[in-house]
């Protein structure tokens, strides 16, 4: 069992697919990085960090059937007074995703429609679509923490006001089941570019 860890970065995701992850449905994010990211480009600045719920940019017809029914849309620029932090994640692998891979061989293993990908790759065409591979850990009792202004904005890495343990938490999948599907995964993307990998050492 991994020791606990004192963490404050935090990773910014739909609360759906934040869902998905600490409950094992996926294992895949899709980023090429918000507004407000430095120089423009999606980078990995932390390998550990919490999975940060957002809700103001959730599309239900970005997703497929079984998610979009579980988002309710909000008003632009909401956000809740309080938010709950269900589970944490190591970043394990980075892959650079070509067009042909992430529109129909990877359409599997994540959240998202056909749309959603096609859009993220014709968006800063020159800039790689990226596909992260989380092992995701989930609280047996989650942090509640207050909103604050410097969690908002169009950028995926914030830094929480305070830091938090990740004591109490366990791995959503096994070592071999989670193995088994980055395995899967990175397969199907090194069959298309076998340099596409970038995994942590």
């Amino acid at each position: 069992m991994m020791a606990p860890l004192d963490l404050t970065s935090a990773l910014k995701e739909w609360h759906v697919a934040v869902q998905a992850l600490t409950q094992g449905d996926t294992i895949l994010l899709l980023r090429k990085g918000g507004i407000r990211e430095t120089q423009g480009e999606f980078t990995i600045p932390h390998r550990q960090v919490w999975l940060f719920p957002t809700y103001e940019h959730q599309k239900p017809a970005l997703l497929k059937p079984v998610y979009a029914h579980q988002v309710q849309p909000v008003e632009s620029g909401w956000h809740p007074q309080n938010v709950t932090l269900t589970g944490w994640a190591q970043i394990t692998d980075v892959l650079s995703l070509p067009k042909a891979i992430a529109l129909q061989p990877l359409l599997p293993f994540h959240i998202w429609n056909e749309t959603f990908v096609s859009d993220r790759l014709n968006w800063k065409p020159r800039s790689p679509l990226l596909g992260l591979l989380l092992r995701v850990h989930r609280l047996s009792t989650p942090h509640t923490l207050t909103y604050d202004s410097s969690y908002g904005g169009c950028r995926s890495w914030i830094d929480l006001q305070t830091s938090l343990s990740t004591e109490g938490s366990a791995a959503v999948l096994s070592n071999g089941e989670y193995q088994q599907r980055v395995d899967h995964i990175r397969e199907i993307v090194a069959s298309a570019k076998p340099d596409a990998i970038a995994s942590e050492p």
